[in-house]
């Protein structure tokens, strides 16, 4: 048997064939390309001009070169690289719809799908010498639309024209963001040139990880190549991911605005939730046209879902991330939907709010309710400037444990459960009250925890309030009455010189509104 094997059949994985095709081109293999000459003569010609209208710059253009600015002051005489992020593929040949990194987003101003791979460089120039009166010139390198009489245009499903639209020109890029632009093929000598240990006389480079590995891999080998400490270089790159997550705990007034938009699209989704209700009650998956209902929305008014949509009916609401929403929607159950519509400026909302399927709450779902909304209540109140962050967790989780305590089901008392040594209430509510919000639903996640849980809450802040109420239908320490009932309300907080305000209290919260809302808004 061993004699009378093929060559082909002894071809080892490690030693292909001289001839085979490389395994990134056979996914071509499903259809014939013409490559004659005349044929790309004849796709080259006869096309209108394309069109180039006059560009204006965007209304988040001076509110980005601010944010460069505080980030130039901070990193002085460094080169800074904030990669936008590749393209990423969902399946074989397709990608996700693309997204840029929230930083690059923050600091560009862009939005919607600008620019896959696209590079944000900041390069120390003398002090004051550079962008309004910065330490540096800031650079956007992208890969610009190719011509019509390139073979690009009709070939590259990703970036060619034929396939995906038109993409914007280095001049309109130029205009829309005040930034110089140039051509992606010249960043590899933008970042590497002068590079080298500070010592030495050469540049230090910050990167922003974990946005494009490409990217990574340039700076990385300039390291390398130039005697610099990787592991050095890494504990300056986390410094730079934190700087840049920490300059977006105060909002300014462009993503104020940006933040009701997207808010008030949310408030149009939920009220398309309630009218979808009784089409979600006749199926196997209601849960699931209660998803797909407000992500029309989300695509009707913004750019997409600011996260995954939880629609969670019955015992579902007590998963905290519930995102399968392949559950049933019956008469009698809550449902729990955690939604946020994403602007086309990539800033999301995050709403909760738990509704009686029937449009009307029970008794005992009143009253875990009620709970739940003075929890909320008593946040909102506390919320000033000078507060700690972590004091509005407190405040609210103090109403929850006495509520508990009343209900009989803490097996301590209100101040031993709330105390660092006991905690029991926790079981019922697990997760934090408050979180920033902004261009992540999660925002500013790498910031020092002194500017965050420990932090001052300081005007032009924005975070959500949202305390929750969870008994599993498994769960033996709580009456039979209260199993599989779930309830979190979550609405949007901006801080004020005077005190908060709630960006999404035109959607009803207590439950005689929420009752009275469903049954206009079912007829």
């Amino acid at each position: 048997m061993m004699d009378a094997m093929s060559d082909a059949q002894s071809q080892t994985p490690e030693t292909p064939a001289p001839d085979a095709q490389p395994v990134e081109d056979r996914v071509n293999n499903r259809s014939q390309k013409p490559s004659s000459d005349a044929f790309k003569q004849f796709m080259g010609s006869n096309w209108a001009p394309a069109e180039t209208p006059l560009a204006m710059p965007d209304a988040s253009s001076p509110f980005a070169a601010q944010r460069r600015k505080a980030l130039s002051a901070q990193f002085q005489g460094e080169r800074l690289v904030i990669p936008a992020g590749p393209l990423k593929v969902r399946s074989n040949d397709t990608d996700y719809r693309f997204r840029a990194h929230s930083a690059f987003a923050h600091l560009t101003g862009l939005g919607v799908d600008h620019e896959p791979e696209a590079v944000l460089v900041l390069e120390p120039v003398d002090a004051g010498a550079g962008d309004h009166g910065t330490d540096h010139e800031a650079t956007l390198y992208f890969h610009p639309l190719a011509g019509r009489d390139s073979e690009e245009f009709y070939s590259n499903a990703r970036t060619g024209e034929f396939w995906i639209g038109s993409r914007p020109t280095l001049g309109e890029m130029q205009a829309r963001t005040g930034l110089r632009t140039a051509d992606l093929s010249e960043l590899e000598v933008a970042v590497t040139k002068n590079a080298g240990a500070v010592e030495f006389g050469g540049v230090r480079i910050r990167l922003l990880r974990g946005s494009d590995l490409n990217v990574e891999a340039l700076v990385d080998t300039s390291r390398i190549n130039t005697g610099v400490d990787l592991e050095a270089s890494d504990a300056l790159d986390a410094v730079l991911t934190e700087f840049l997550s920490e300059l977006r705990l105060v909002k300014d007034g462009w993503e104020i605005e940006e933040l009701r938009g997207s808010v008030a699209a949310t408030i149009a989704g939920f009220e398309d939730i309630v009218k979808v209700l009784p089409a979600a009650r006749g199926h196997s998956r209601g849960e699931r046209i209660v998803e797909g209902a407000f992500f029309s929305r989300a695509r009707l008014e913004g750019n997409d879902l600011g996260y995954d949509t939880i629609a969670a009916a019955g015992n579902n609401a007590t998963v905290l991330h519930w995102i399968r929403n392949n559950g049933e929607v019956r008469d009698g159950d809550l449902i729990l939907v955690d939604a946020g519509v994403e602007a086309d400026s990539l800033y999301t909302a995050d709403i909760t709010r738990t509704l009686p399927v029937s449009g009307t709450f029970s008794e005992v779902q009143r009253r875990i309710y009620q709970a739940v909304l003075e929890a909320a209540d008593a946040a909102f109140a506390a919320v000033k400037p000078g507060l700690r962050f972590r004091d509005v967790h407190t405040t609210a989780m103090q109403v929850l444990a006495e509520r508990l305590h009343e209900w009989g089901l803490l097996p301590v008392s209100v101040e031993e459960a709330l105390s660092p040594e006991g905690q029991h209430h926790r079981r019922w509510m697990p997760h934090g009250t408050s979180h920033h919000l902004g261009l992540d639903v999660h925002d500013c996640a790498q910031a020092k925890r002194e500017l965050y849980l420990d932090a001052e809450i300081v005007p032009g802040m924005v975070f959500t309030i949202e305390p929750g109420l969870y008994f599993k239908a498994e769960d033996l320490a709580v009456p039979q009455e209260y199993r599989g009932i779930g309830v979190r309300i979550e609405d949007d907080i901006y801080v004020t010189d005077e005190g908060a305000e709630n960006l999404s209290a035109a959607l009803p919260r207590t439950p005689e509104a929420v009752e009275a809302w469903m049954a206009r808004l079912l007829g």
